[in-house]
């Protein structure tokens, strides 16, 4: 088979094995002479080599019997936590990387444990395990950026207990707790939290007033519309 029927027929593969994957349907195996990926260093040759180690990855894995994890494209944490201003992501990432001290991406479980020592509110073991467990989503052990972003969603959101591990983490990290202290730390993000639940609860109150006014607006037409009707009878009993 030519060079460029052979793509072609591996990027049909590709995209017939991610369409039922993302469909949630069954995808069936197809058996033949393994495809060994060329070495070659030029780009076309990389990319069809990283073509065929992904179909030969999810073949492997349907004749295994496992699950086959679908792999998703990076997404801007801009686009993605838009509740952030551009300004507090860059404030987060600084942050994220003052405690990232290995330079690594990440923020391992060695790193937390100093991160909160240096915060004032030291965790166990366990409990540092914990805090990776719940924004793990790649579930690598350690905390991303954007896993990192998730705490401060999850604390904006009012969904974090402020004694937790993770509460205290963003708790901490948005005031000086050398100036404040631990104790004036957590009046700060309280009272953070009630402004945003504030906000929240205001843009509430006006939907609920506007669906009011609508509900008022079918009332009178559906009483103009009746009254209409009872005059069409009385005008034609006549």
């Amino acid at each position: 088979m030519p060079a460029g029927n052979e793509l072609s027929a591996i990027l049909n593969r590709r995209n017939e094995i991610n369409d039922a994957l993302d469909g949630g349907t069954t995808v069936q195996p197809r058996y033949g002479k393994a495809v060994t990926a060329p070495k070659a260093a030029m780009p076309a040759d990389n990319e069809l080599s990283a073509i065929l180690n992904r179909r030969n990855e999810i073949n492997d894995a349907i004749d295994g019997g496992t699950t086959v994890q679908p792999r998703y494209g990076k997404t801007s944490v801009y686009t993605e936590f838009t509740e952030f201003s551009r300004k507090e992501i860059k404030e987060y990432e600084n942050k994220f990387k003052m405690y990232n001290e290995s330079g690594s991406g990440t923020i391992s479980l060695a790193e937390l444990k100093t991160m909160m020592e240096k915060l004032q509110a030291p965790q166990t073991h366990l409990g540092l395990k914990a805090m990776i467990k719940e924004v793990d989503e790649d579930d690598d052990g350690a905390i991303s950026f954007r896993e990192f972003l998730i705490i401060f969603r999850k604390a904006a959101a009012g969904e974090l207990v402020l004694e937790t591990g993770l509460g205290q983490l963003a708790t901490l990290t948005e005031v000086d707790v050398d100036e404040v202290g631990v104790g004036g730390a957590k009046t700060f993000f309280e009272a953070k939290i009630a402004e945003v639940s504030k906000g929240s609860k205001f843009e509430d109150e006006i939907r609920e007033e506007q669906e009011e006014r609508k509900r008022e607006e079918e009332e009178k037409k559906c009483k103009a519309q009746a009254f209409r009707e009872r005059a069409a009878l009385f005008g034609g009993g006549s």
